[in-house]
């Protein structure tokens, strides 16, 4: 069997998101989420991990629209940056720039384009990293973004995009509901959920281990942030989750230990129940059903429009 041509594609670098409740939707994710501001305008801000040398793993921006402004991933070189944009546009899908130097936080060598769902994809590389350092014991912060999940009218359609524009491979699924797809070892850095609507299922950020995930989790609670769902560890990917809503409702997850797959050419793709004792191993974290409308999101109110910065 001919071998999968490699991914130019090698992790998920941030997300950017465009909320009408811009000061309090910020202050949730430097306080309660315990990220840190690595650069700040009037109506933006770029938070960071020290656990990371990434320039930035969220972006807020202010808008009266609530959106995704984009999902950034990261190439190995420019090169392979330029190869990508060639074959994408040579293949008929829309760019939204060409390639080129980035005016970002540390700038760096890009560019957008949309997916078949018309949400705005940046691949970039030669970005300069941060100063960056190993999180503590019981430091219960994010260490990295681990992956986000998409929802999507056609589950299918959207999975083949990413197969064979992009060189995702498929992992698993969650039933017919969601497949999860990987670039490299870990088991997902993206998943694509079938919606009523093109939204934000969620954004997941990794933490240092179980007691920091735990500590995290007990943090917001403290501070009355009622879990959407967990704690609890996934079927697929066999990581440990719990859900939050930040103050615009788009849903955040804490996790750990997410499964790598480190023989790809023999990995075979499962599929997983959602039933509570399998969508949960250790059956901590309450019904699987209630948070799905939660997951659904709003409409993505941004979709094939590029985004202001």
């Amino acid at each position: 069997m001919k071998q999968a041509a490699k991914s130019p594609i090698t992790r998920v670098r941030h997300v950017a998101l465009a909320v009408p409740d811009f000061k309090k939707t910020a202050e949730f994710y430097r306080t309660a989420w315990g990220l840190e501001v690595a650069h700040k305008e009037s109506d933006v801000v770029f938070f960071a991990t020290p656990g990371h040398p990434e320039q930035y793993i969220l972006r807020v921006r202010e808008d009266a629209a609530k959106r995704v402004d984009l999902i950034a991933f990261a190439a190995e070189n420019s090169s392979e940056v330029d190869a990508l944009a060639q074959r994408l546009g040579s293949a008929g899908v829309r760019l939204a720039t060409e390639p080129g130097s980035m005016a970002t936080p540390g700038g760096g060598y890009g560019f957008r384009f949309f997916d078949p769902d018309g949400r705005l994809i940046e691949v970039s590389s030669d970005v300069e990293q941060r100063a960056s350092r190993a999180l503590e014991p019981r430091e219960s912060i994010p260490q990295k973004l681990s992956h986000v999940v998409i929802n999507s009218p056609d589950v299918q359609a959207t999975k083949r995009f990413y197969e064979q524009h992009l060189g995702f491979r498929l992992s698993d699924w969650l039933e017919d509901r969601m497949c999860f797809m990987r670039v490299r070892e870990d088991h997902h850095i993206l998943a694509i959920g079938q919606g009523p609507h093109t939204s934000l299922n969620h954004v997941s950020f990794e933490m240092r281990g179980i007691d920091e995930f735990m500590r995290g989790t007990g943090r917001l609670i403290r501070q009355g942030k009622e879990p959407v769902w967990g704690p609890g560890r996934h079927s697929a990917g066999d990581n440990t989750f719990t859900y939050f809503t930040d103050p615009v409702g788009n849903v955040v997850e804490y996790t750990t230990e997410l499964e790598r797959i480190e023989d790809d050419e023999t990995w075979q793709p499962r599929t997983f129940s959602t039933e509570p004792d399998v969508a949960d191993q250790w059956g901590t974290a309450g019904p699987f059903e209630p948070m799905v409308p939660a997951m659904f999101n709003s409409p993505d109110q941004g979709l094939w429009t590029p985004s202001p910065l």
